[in-house]
Parts: structure tokens; sequence; C-alpha cells
């Protein structure tokens, strides 16, 4: 039986509400539960999970929604006192935070007078709002939010572009500004290596990469994964481009693309080759087999960190960086076990799974296929589950490990599955100890699996540095002591997995070519905004998630807390009147 409790005026953000969720779904009793704000997206979300009641459509943007299903009434008690000791403990969590909390922008300006950046985490219907908002103000805008449409971000891209400032997203999950991580990010050393990129996983990827060879980054600017496509054309792309190409400290300017609008692409590269400063890029799906002049290509994410780091230390690039001889583990297989399951939390790895995969079977481009998959084929599979199809109302797979737990168990029942690839991400904004929430159902499936006979390998590379809030080394030591492979890239941890199926991925040498077109070394020029972005720590405007504060505090940055409420109490009549008025 479905019971609905309405608590009002009763806002808490998103994250919060979906672990909560997946806390109180553990408890004895409860056949389903989903605790929400009261959206008209997220009242969809309660139909599309079989728990609509029509108390629901009473409840307002700020009110939240609690829906249990449960055969014994009794239990709903429990459930509000698990629900009351959460929110407990989180008010006391933020009682102890060494940040102002605010709930205006007029606040958030006098406590904050010099902020330059707004990052925005509200819903995404409300986002483009904030973040117009936020232009108004003279701030650079980092908008994580998802569910923005194309028409609201080509709008204030433009915007921003008019008043010289950078708008990074919107789904723009990384960023590092002058050594201060932003959202999702690691702590790497700072050097003289300026990544830009429509990728958050790839530039985490990169720049943890970069660090383990002993190089540093200056700026790692996220653009969001639809700047590059041609509705946008690359608008904030290019203005962080230009940027770097004027940031002194910067000498070698890295980009980071999955596949852009062919036009969007030419663009780019254009602008790219007219830079005096040398270039490395990667544009995935692509196979680049010659360097440019002094614009370098690269085939995966390790050999983008690896040129770079080079580069950037006045070494010559070599012709090939795959000449490593990587171990690969005796198997003891059934005949029908012949396929890899990549099942990722960073849709750029998984991204670069697919295409490595599908180059060693031959099978040509990786495209992007329904719910969520980037490879599906002769049994082989590779799965994006931060996909949006996998996060509604439900946390990203970095922060909650129960979506992967459950197709790591759909995987293990296919016959045909040998090996199933993995990530483990770790820094700012990650779950604390990734490792130890996933130990418990690679164990089972392993278990399961040898008393039917059959082996199961796990191969996983963990993305992180020894500086990241999480202690990369035990992560490490816990994958390890349950028998999963460990490789130091994602690259080289999917050439493992497939070499255990004895298949190879070749690269060839790549020599340095003349430009095909040799682009003027034009003089470049930049707004003063971003020039002094480019050279200051971040102070940043935090409106939505708190849990993003930290980062910014722990890393010499400035925040301020934006305590944020939809206005109007989501009266959606009213809050376009009142957007109207302002």
């Amino acid at each position: 039986m479905l019971y609905t409790i309405i608590k009002e005026n009763s806002y808490q953000d998103s994250v919060n509400l979906m672990l909560l969720t997946n806390k109180i779904s553990t408890m004895d009793g409860i056949n389903k539960v989903q605790i929400m704000m009261g959206t008209p997206a997220n009242k969809d979300i309660f139909k599309t999970a079989g728990l609509h009641t029509e108390e629901l459509e009473k409840a307002a943007a700020n009110d939240m929604c609690i829906v249990v299903d449960t055969d014994s009434e009794d239990k709903i008690q429990e459930v509000l006192d698990e629900v009351d000791q959460y929110l407990n403990n989180q008010a006391i969590a933020g009682s102890k935070e060494e940040f102002e909390t605010v709930r205006t922008w007029d606040k958030a300006l006098k406590a904050l007078p010099n902020a330059n950046i707004a990052l925005i985490s509200t819903p995404g219907q409300y986002a483009a709002e904030e973040a117009e908002k936020a232009l108004d103000n003279d701030m650079h805008v980092l908008i994580f939010s998802d569910n923005v449409s194309i028409e609201d971000e080509r709008r204030i891209k433009e915007k921003a572009h008019e008043k010289g400032l950078l708008v990074m997203g919107p789904d723009c999950g990384t960023e590092i500004v002058s050594g201060v991580p932003l959202a999702f990010a690691n702590v790497v050393k700072q050097g003289n290596i300026g990544i830009v990129g429509a990728s958050g996983t790839g530039i985490q990827e990169v720049t943890v990469q970069i660090d383990r060879l002993g190089g540093g980054v200056t700026h790692a600017i996220g653009t969001g994964g639809r700047d590059l496509s041609d509705k946008i054309g690359a608008i904030t792309m290019l203005d962080a481009i230009k940027g770097l190409a004027n940031h002194k400290q910067t000498e070698v300017i890295t980009l980071i693309s999955k596949p852009p609008a062919k036009e969007v692409r030419d663009e780019v590269v254009q602008l790219l080759q007219s830079v005096s400063k040398p270039v490395v890029a990667i544009f995935l799906g692509e196979e680049p087999h010659a360097h440019e002049g002094n614009f370098y290509y690269a085939n995966t994410l390790e050999e983008t960190a690896a040129i770079s780091v080079d580069l950037a230390k006045g070494n010559a690039v070599k012709a090939n960086y795959y000449q490593y001889n990587l171990e690969v583990p005796a198997v003891d297989l059934k005949p029908e076990q012949k396929t890899i399951k990549g099942l990722y939390s960073g849709g750029t790895l998984g991204y670069e799974a697919a295409t490595l995969i599908s180059r060693g079977l031959g099978l040509g481009k990786s495209e992007h296929h329904e719910d969520g998959y980037l490879l599906k084929a002769n049994g082989f599979e590779v799965a994006d589950l931060g996909d949006d199809i996998y996060t509604q109302g439900k946390p990203h797979p970095m922060i909650d490990p129960n979506t992967r737990i459950e197709f790591f168990q759909k995987a293990a029942q296919d016959e045909q599955t040998a090996i199933i690839l993995f990530d483990v991400v770790l820094g700012y904004g990650s779950h604390e100890d990734m490792a130890g929430a996933l130990l418990p159902g690679i164990e089972k499936i392993q278990k399961a699996a040898q008393e039917n006979g059959r082996n199961i390998y796990f191969v996983a590379t963990v993305c992180g540095t020894d500086q990241d809030p999480q202690n990369i080394q035990e992560q490490k030591a816990k994958l390890e002591k349950a028998g999963v492979i460990l490789r130091d890239s994602n690259n080289q941890a999917i050439r493992t997995a497939l070499a255990m199926l004895d298949i190879k991925v070749e690269e060839a040498d790549k020599e340095v070519v003349p430009a095909k077109v040799e682009a003027p070394k034009a003089e470049i020029t930049i707004s003063s905004a971003i020039e002094k972005f480019l050279n200051e720590k971040p102070s940043v405007i935090n409106v939505g998630l708190k849990k993003f504060t930290e980062s910014i505090t722990a890393n010499g940055g400035r925040a301020v807390q934006f305590d944020w409420r939809p206005v109007a109490g989501g009266n959606e009549r009213m809050r376009k009147v009142l957007s109207v008025l302002r």
C-alpha cells in the first residue's frame, strides 16, 4: 500500500534526498520509497516509479514529498523517525561550516562583494534564470545542473560572450581554477598546462595522469558536453582557448572533446593553429596518424596527458606512447565466455572504452545507443551509468554505488560475460569510499560464479591522486584484496581486458608533418574579465548543492553558500511575473 507524507516548506537539495531515499529503501518491510521535492518534473518521476498518489498533486516545489510502499502501516513512523534524524544530522553538520550562508542574491553579493563565479546546481528548470542573474552581476557561471534546454544554453552563452564572461556548462561536472577544484574534480599539482574540455571525466583522467607524470595544471575549464554541437558553436570553448592563449603561466594548451560537429571542430582547430603555444588535442573516436606542426593529436586520454607533460617539460614528443608491456593475467574461462561488459560512472571514460573495444573488434566507430549504452555489439557492452536515463531521481554513480552493483549483477548473469570493466573516480564530489561500497557486490558475484563453475574477472582503474580527500592507496588495496585487476589508466585497463581475450589494439607511430594550412599567428585578445578570472583564486557564490563549498574553501578559494529555494514557492506563473519585474 502507498503512504504519502508532505512536509511543507521543507526544502532540501536533491543529492541529500536521493541519499536519504537509498538509506530508507534498505529498511526491513519497505517495498519501495521515493523522497523528492514537489516539482512538476519530480512528480513525473513518482509516476514513472509507480509511486504517484493524489496527495502529491497538492504539493508545491518547496514541499518535501515522501511516498512509501509498505505492507505495514507501523513502518511509516519508523520512516519518519529516520527522515527526521537524517535532516537533524544535516543541520548539525551545517552549523559547523566555515562559510556564510545566505538566502538571496543581494545578501550573497554583500557577503562576497568580489565574487567572480557562480556555481549553479539548482534543478534544471531554474538554472538558466539563476545564471542570467549571475551574468547581470558580472560573474562567470559554472552550471552543474542538467536538463537545461539548448535554447536557454545558447541564449545565456551569447549573453556571456557579449559581456566578456564565460558560461561553463550546463551539465558541466568538472572545473579547476588556479588550483581550486570545483564540483567533481581531483586535487592536482599546479603547473603550466592549461586544459579546456567538453568532457567531465575526460578532464579528470587527463589531469590525474598529468599529476602522476610529474606535470601540473594552470586551469581545467569544462565547457559542457553540448558546447561543440552545431547549435551552440563552441562559444565557451573558443573564448576559453583565447583566455589560455593569453595566460602567461599556461605554456601548453590541451583540448579534450567527444565527437564535435564537423564545422565547429574546424573552427576550433583553426583557432588553435593560430595560437603560438603548443597544442595537444583529443577528439575521442578519431584515429589521427600524424601531428601537424605545433599541433599534436592523441588517440587516448593517457596519451593526451603524456604528450602534454613532455611538451611542458621541453622534452621531444615520442612517435609512439604505447610501447609498454602490460602484464596479461591468465584466465580460466568457459568456451561461451567471450565478452566484456564495461560499466562506467564516467561518460568520457566509457566512450574511450567503447572506442578501443570497437577498434579491437574491427567494428568501426562506436555510436551512442539507447538506454545510455555507448557500445552494444556481439555481446560486448559499454554503458554510461551517469547518463540522464539512470540518474533521474537517483544519485550519480560517482556518489552512490547501487546502480553500478545492479548492472554488475545483470552482467554476471549473462553466460557470455568473461570480464567486467569499470572505473572508480575519486576527488571532491565523489563517494568517500567507493571501493568499499562496491566490494560486497563484487565478492558476492565472484562467489556465485565460482559455485556455478565459472570465473568472472573484474578489471578497473582508479582515477585519483594522493592529494584527493579519499585515500587512493586504501582504495586500491581494497579492490586488489577482492581480486580486482587494477591498471594505472583507463586506457591500460581496457587494453588489459581485451588482451585477456586475445584481442589487441595496435597503435601506429605518428610522425610530425607540416600543418595542412599554416594559420597566421595572430594576436588574440580577451576581455579583462576573463584575464582577471584566470589570474586569481576563485571567489564563488555556490547556488545549490552545499557539498560543493568544501573543495573551494579547502584549496584556497572563497565561498558563500546561497541556500537556494524556488521563487514564489515554485509557482511557475508567479515566478515568471517576478522574473519580468526584477
